[in-house]
């Protein structure tokens, strides 16, 4: 008998402790809505995690879509402006050093017999050193000019996007940011093309040094007297 007593003790502790537990597992899951309202739900895109809110009740897919290209917009507006001040900067780098060239070369042409042999060499040590700064110039801005036209193609997309969902704010700005970058790069391009037509014209990128011609024509000179003194 006292066995029997202390089994249904033991099985009611048991019981007791079942039903605590059972309750304080129905408070948890009831809280559940409420957790998930104020959470966000995590989303694996190419192996990295991209955080989006969501409210179960009151947001639907279409907005979670719209809300998600406005991103996009976003993220493709900052490569754009990246791209674009990249390839600026590169073309006014490029300009300034072709002009530089011009500059250099014509003051070498008009003043070559002028210049004694280190002045000359060292003019010409110049323009060897910007013939070379121009070629990486140049490595630089196409570079560059490659990533800017990926960067406009996804600015399109992205704006297309944008306007399909309906976030007809963010396409719009994607749009407008887009035209004021190729307004700028534009305006940039037109003057590295005069520049470049102006370095053809000058032969300052591919001239032949001045110095050497000059020394043989003197020496040419000074033989021509000692031909005809033989000759008499």
């Amino acid at each position: 008998m006292a066995l029997f007593r202390t089994k249904a003790f033991a099985l009611g502790c048991f019981a007791a402790s079942l039903l605590s537990t059972t309750n304080r597992t129905r408070r948890t899951l009831g809280r559940l809505p409420s957790l998930i309202k104020r959470n966000w739900i995590s989303l694996s895109v190419s192996g990295g995690l991209c955080a989006v809110p969501f409210v179960q009740d009151t947001v639907s897919h279409e907005a979670l879509i719209r809300r998600a290209s406005s991103l996009v917009t976003d993220s493709a507006n900052t490569y754009l402006s990246q791209t674009t001040l990249a390839l600026v900067d590169s073309l006014n780098e490029y300009i300034n050093t072709v002009h530089t060239l011009i500059t250099l070369h014509r003051s070498y042409v008009a003043n070559i017999n002028k210049l004694n042999p280190t002045q000359e060499n060292t003019i010409w040590q110049m323009i060897v050193s910007k013939r070379q700064e121009i070629i990486d110039r140049r490595n630089d801005w196409k570079k560059f000019e490659t990533s800017w036209l990926t960067a406009v193609d996804l600015s399109e997309l992205a704006a297309e996007a944008a306007f399909n969902a309906g976030a007809d704010q963010s396409s719009a700005a994607a749009q407008t940011n887009l035209q004021m970058a190729q307004s700028q790069v534009e305006q940039v391009q037109q003057r590295s093309r005069e520049a470049e037509k102006e370095l053809k014209n000058s032969k300052a990128e591919d001239s032949e040094r001045l110095q050497t011609s000059l020394t043989s024509a003197t020496q040419e000179e000074e033989e021509i007297p000692e031909a005809y003194l033989r000759e008499d």
